[in-house]
């Protein structure tokens, strides 16, 4: 990526601009190949939520993700590059996409700023694979036209504008000047703020009733002979409203009663978007180091603060939870060894206390060997012993063979790379698809030696009464 010294707050206006533009074009001619202009500019704090509501539309691709806890937001609409793959290799011809982009890249403004320059929006499939009627493709890469973020008290609006060798110079510098006088003083009357529908007025399980608890049965006989030691599985439940989806609707309401989770919600042009709040990071890397967690066992809230802490030290001295977790911290490092990194991660898991749930959580990092990014981690670690079971191999092949259902992107990683080869990628948890009037919504556990059947369901019951409330007014 070429990263010119022109600071677009300094040198703000419309001349200015189609100078730059004009800049690009000439690169183009001499590469004979459009050159992509990306251009950032430090605003006053935005909502990112509030400006993907005002700009909103369903026949567009659209990635969001937020943290409240962890103050930081992000929104992209509107796909300028895309790129789309499936089989073992996916990541890998992803990385190569990124880096073929930013070859024909030209930056201006604050690029060292956290979500400045160009980002990668990433939707993966939990398998390798999707059927030609999935909404979602197996992974899909998309750069968008107009990105904005905040993180504290700093927001940057980005834009990225395709510049062909002949590109009409005056129309594309007066479609980019509107935007950024429009980012730099946003007016929140413009927003469309969306309810969430009704209480769904049919829910049905897909693959009938009680063919969960026949289905971690059938997998704990397979563990007792030694096909795999632990797997998880996951139930789907069509649900019906009255009233259509909106998936930045949801998100409101997510965002504020998961403050610890990632809210988002990934559209895929057609209407259809899956939208959660994930309890659960894959990896970070920023600064030269990797940031990733083991994530597993599970125990619900109490309601007192009693009631709350016993429950929380029964599943701290829990054998099949803590034997869960270990499954999935052993796992990490074997699936990382490749890389010779050193990993750093306290003795004994903490807790992570959601709204209804808390789990076992053992945050891990380390410093990364010159020359690796986000996406050859992404790689090595997904599927997570949290979401697929280990020994890996057997236990997704055993997930294909028993779930009734096709994942899409239930479990699968989701997040954005940046012009640096960093970025974050979170699981695809706590989620639903929705298009329409109907939603699809996921939920699973993990299944050891000493899991029975009926606690299980009663698991994914409780993750399934959350998802519930949260996407609809039930």
């Amino acid at each position: 990526m070429i990263v010119l010294p022109l600071n677009p707050a300094e040198n703000a206006s419309p001349d200015s601009l189609r100078a730059f533009l004009a800049e690009c074009a000439a690169a183009a001619r001499a590469a004979g190949a459009p050159r992509l202009a990306s251009i950032s500019m430090t605003v006053e704090r935005l909502d990112p939520l509030a400006v993907l509501e005002s700009i909103f539309e369903p026949g567009e691709l659209h990635f969001y993700a937020e943290r409240p806890a962890h103050g930081f937001a992000v929104a992209g609409a509107e796909a300028v590059l895309e790129f789309a793959a499936s089989g073992p290799g996916r990541f890998a011809a992803a990385r190569q996409f990124i880096e073929r982009a930013l070859a024909a890249t030209i930056a201006v403004g604050p690029v060292g700023e956290d979500f400045a320059g160009p980002h990668f929006f990433l939707a993966a499939g939990f398998n390798g694979e999707a059927a030609p009627d999935a909404p979602f493709p197996a992974l899909r890469i998309f750069v968008p036209r107009w990105q904005v973020s905040s993180r504290g008290d700093t927001s940057v609006a980005v834009a990225n504008v395709p510049v062909a060798p002949d590109a009409p110079l005056d129309r594309l510098t007066a479609k980019v000047w509107k935007a950024h006088a429009k980012f730099r003083a946003f007016d929140y009357s413009a927003a469309r703020g969306r309810a969430r529908p009704s209480a769904p007025r049919r829910i049905e399980e897909v693959g009938g009733e009680g063919w969960y608890q026949a289905a971690v049965a059938r997998a704990l006989g397979e563990i007792g002979r030694g096909e795999y030691a632990k797997i998880v599985l996951a139930r789907a439940q069509r649900l019906e409203t009255a009233e259509e989806f909106h998936p930045l609707g949801v998100l409101n309401h997510l965002r504020q009663r998961y403050p610890e989770c990632y809210a988002f919600s990934v559209g895929n042009g057609r209407g259809a978007s899956f939208i959660g709040a994930s309890p659960e990071r894959l990896v970070r890397v920023a600064a030269g180091r990797m940031h990733t967690e083991a994530l597993a066992g599970s125990a619900p809230r109490g309601a007192s603060a009693s009631d709350d802490a016993r429950l929380a030290r029964a599943l701290q001295q829990d054998e099949k939870e803590l034997r869960e977790h270990r499954l999935v911290l052993e796992a990490i490092g074997r699936r990382l060894s490749d890389l010779g990194l050193r990993l750093e991660h306290a003795a004994q898991p903490r807790l992570l206390g959601l709204a209804n749930v808390q789990h076992l959580h053992t945050p891990i990092s380390a410093q990364l060997p010159a020359g690796v990014q986000l996406l050859d981690l992404v790689q090595r670690l997904h599927p997570t012993p949290a979401v697929g079971g280990t020994p890996r191999d057997p236990a997704v092949a055993a997930i294909r063979r028993i779930e009734p259902f096709d994942r899409g992107l239930y479990a699968g990683p989701l997040g954005w790379v940046d012009h640096r080869g960093g970025g974050e990628c979170f699981v695809g948890l706590r989620s639903a698809l929705v298009s329409g009037r109907t939603a699809t919504a996921y939920a699973g556990a993990g299944i050891v030696a000493g899991s029975e059947p009926e606690k299980e369901f009663a698991e994914t019951e409780l993750k399934f009464q959350a998802l519930i409330k949260a996407v609809t007014e039930a």
